[in-house]
């Protein structure tokens, strides 16, 4: 029933396509388009953070590698067809530029990492128009990977959840690292 309900959702958003919106679509979920963005983010956190910047750069490091490696292992673990390799679906998929990707997509890395992106970097700028900034995003990046036919809205939904723990758990960490061990913090205070 969940699955069928995936199809049918998959189709609808899959069907609604345009050359146009194809080239914008492509565009969004390319990796290398929002480096701008990434390395604006770093910016703001080197300004904000000065010699806590260091510590956070680890944090990132552990975040980016928990949210890529945790989607993968599920992807391998599952096995769930991407929609653009389901026999069942052959015909139906709209795929822009024949890209497919490999035979899984549960759950979408893609989604996994945008979320954590989002999530870790709002968690530290807070700032309403930031955060909303960064969630639209996110959900640009999960919705273009259904539009371009390599993904179904569950994918996208499960690696969010993914991104969004992995986001929320690595701010968390740096947060109790910051209170016990950073210079200014109690630790120090107490040598």
């Amino acid at each position: 029933m969940l699955e069928r309900f995936d199809q049918h959702l998959f189709l609808f958003i899959n069907s609604h396509n345009s050359p146009f919106w194809d080239q914008v679509m492509y565009i969004i979920s390319g990796k290398v388009t929002w480096i701008p963005l990434y390395i604006a983010i770093l910016y703001i956190l080197v300004i904000k953070y000065k010699r806590k910047f260091i510590v956070l750069v680890l944090m990132i490091i552990i975040a980016i590698t928990l949210s890529d490696q945790i989607s993968v292992l599920v992807k391998n673990s599952f096995h769930r067809m991407r929609p653009c390799h389901s026999a069942a679906l052959e015909g139906l998929v709209h795929l822009v530029k024949g890209i497919c990707g490999g035979a899984y997509g549960f759950v979408s890395s893609h989604a996994s990492n945008s979320f954590m992106v989002a999530v870790l970097s709002f968690s530290l700028i807070k700032r309403k128009w930031f955060t909303f900034g960064m969630i639209f995003w996110a959900l640009l990046i999960g919705y273009s990977r259904v539009y371009l036919g390599v993904h179904y809205p569950g994918d996208v939904i499960c690696g969010s959840f993914i991104g969004v723990l992995v986001g929320w758990g690595v701010y968390n960490l740096y947060r109790i690292i910051d209170r016990r061990l950073l210079p200014g913090s109690e630790f120090f205070n107490r040598v």
